[in-house]
């Protein structure tokens, strides 16, 4: 076990690694430009990069308030019959393309940031819902036994045993699905949303390297340092007494 935990660690380190070497060399390839366009506008960048991280906070923390008692839901009573299907839809939906989810949302909402936004939440609710079932359905039942046996009423199982024996891959999924509408949110350029996307897709246009990489490198940053923060969060909220492959 601790062999399997030190190569997972050994992995995700290595992972980070080699993909902050990539980024640093398109950096470096094309480093006059992309410096001088961030020296001359800082302002804009900053302004953009505070837009894309509102972008995703807002739609992260509205797919986690739905996806999680979503998920409960989907293991309580009547409602396991229909589990399967419902994830099947929404499986169905994450294979549609971000950039049509985007268009369809557009055609019913118009431009700006809300249809940016539920184009995210839409997108980013299926691993945080996956997860959740994953991680409650996956309970020895054993646990579940001595807590009832111990006089526990359903809500106190549920937050006393469940949720937290679950928490775990619970927040693998919702790490999932924040770094997901990272890069889905510079999409939302494209109907008016705002963000990085600004510059990315300019720079497209304008075949011009430093312009988009004045938004590539902070987008991809981003997702970095999401993917890091929410993993050390799981080492501060999950419980030491949990064993898990971390």
């Amino acid at each position: 076990m601790k062999r399997e935990q030190t190569t997972s660690r050994t992995g995700r380190f290595w992972m980070m690694v080699a993909m902050l070497l990539t980024f640093m060399a398109g950096i470096y390839s094309e480093r006059l430009g992309f410096l001088q366009f961030t020296m001359d506008n800082p302002e804009e960048i900053w302004i953009l990069f505070v837009e894309h991280v509102q972008l995703v906070l807002i739609s992260s923390a509205i797919s986690i308030s739905i996806g999680v008692p979503m998920g409960i839901l989907l293991t309580r009573g009547f409602m396991r019959k229909y589990r399967d299907w419902i994830l099947n839809i929404l499986g169905i939906c994450q294979t549609v393309p971000s950039l049509a989810v985007i268009a369809i949302a557009m055609t019913y909402l118009g431009i700006g940031k809300k249809t940016a936004i539920f184009a995210l939440v839409v997108y980013g609710l299926l691993p945080i819902i996956r997860n959740s079932v994953a991680g409650l359905a996956g309970i020895n039942p054993v646990i579940l036994d001595a807590g009832r046996g111990m006089g526990m009423r359903p809500a106190q199982l549920l937050f006393r045993v469940e949720l937290p024996n679950a928490m775990y891959i619970i927040l693998t999924g919702i790490r999932t699905s924040t770094v997901i509408n990272v890069g889905t949110a510079a999409m939302s350029f494209l109907v008016g949303g705002g963000g990085l996307g600004d510059l990315i897709f300019s720079g497209i246009a304008m075949v011009d390297a430093g312009y988009m990489l004045a938004g590539a490198v902070p987008t991809a940053a981003l997702a970095i340092f999401m993917n890091w923060f929410i993993g050390k969060m799981e080492g501060w909220i999950v419980s030491d007494g949990l064993v898990y492959d971390r």
